[in-house]
């Protein structure tokens, strides 16, 4: 316990640091947020009163210190541009993200789990060739490029799944149909990743002292590879899909936006083009602090599956 909480308390000022980077960045980049949103006809008097209402016209540390005051009260300030709490904002998209990454973590150990242990006990064969290959083209194509090839050939040419969005009536439901290019497109590098990994664990796995003693008792080759070589191969597997989840998180933005997934994502980048400077400071906090929760469900994972860490 007390190893968890010295984690959780090392991960948190990763998360105070990102996030003030951003908050120094973001002011630094060229443009008026508020002349943005005005336009060029707006009087001196407007542009100023809005300003002050927004708290812009403080110095820079000024400004900062009372964006941590509110976050601290549970205040994340509002948006400039949506005219809405940052919070509300979040929660609004927050479950969307988080069940387009649970879906691509899903696609991806579907994939990768039975593709790793057929390579792995069909080493060196036509087929581990073939999954080798197939693993390396996942890890080849991001999901950038991938994400337009799906929908080129299973919306367009095939017609079998809609193109963007997340429901036809365009309400706050998803439609299953929706996730599957998305998901497929974040999934596949996931896929590449741990299918090689799946591979390599159960390979050394396999040649253990233990694997030929379950054999020699006459235990089935099922039995073997499932029951005894599968679970100890999984060890090293949980560290990486816990640290693939955060990435899936952050890396969504691309995917959200090619596919107009009404994520965390999208509302990133009209934020960031938008220079709302709250916003985009709350939905990376946001997804900074679920990818420390990650971590911290991680490490207690990784010791009730590996008895040498109890």
């Amino acid at each position: 316990m007390r190893s968890i909480l010295t984690r959780l308390l090392l991960t948190l000022p990763v998360v105070w640091l990102v996030v003030s980077l951003v908050f120094l960045l973001i002011h630094l980049v060229p443009g008026d947020p508020i002349l943005q949103m005005l336009g060029e006809g707006a009087t001196p008097a407007d542009i100023g009163a809005l300003r002050h209402q927004y708290g812009l016209d403080q110095p820079l540390w000024a400004q900062y210190l009372h964006y941590w005051g509110g976050v601290l009260h549970g205040d994340l300030g509002s948006s400039i541009r949506l005219h809405s709490t940052v919070s509300s904002l979040i929660a609004a998209r927050y479950p969307y993200s988080l069940i387009l990454t649970l879906t691509a973590l899903g696609t991806g150990l579907a994939l990768a789990l039975p593709a790793g242990i057929l390579a792995a006990v069909r080493r060196g064969c036509w087929l581990d060739q073939l999954i080798s290959v197939v693993s390396l083209f996942g890890l080849s194509i991001p999901g950038l490029a991938l994400g337009p090839v799906l929908i080129l050939v299973f919306s367009i040419y095939l017609g079998w799944l809609p193109v963007s969005g997340s429901n036809a009536g365009g309400g706050p439901s998803i439609d299953w149909r929706y996730l599957v290019l998305p998901s497929i497109a974040m999934g596949a590098s996931l896929a590449a990743i741990l299918t090689r990994m799946v591979r390599t664990a159960m390979l050394e796995e396999l040649g253990q002292d233990y694997i030929r003693t379950a054999r020699a008792k006459g235990l089935s080759e099922t039995a073997v590879v499932c029951r005894h070589a599968l679970p100890n191969a999984l060890v090293p597997i949980v560290t990486v899909v816990g640290l693939q989840f955060g990435a899936l998180l952050a890396g969504a933005i691309v995917t959200e936006t090619i596919f107009s997934w009404p994520g965390l994502g999208r509302l990133v980048v009209s934020a960031i083009s938008n220079r709302d400077y709250a916003l985009v400071q709350g939905c990376l906090l946001s997804i900074g602090l679920t990818y420390v929760l990650v971590n911290l469900f991680t490490d207690v994972v990784y010791r009730w599956v590996n008895p040498r860490m109890r």
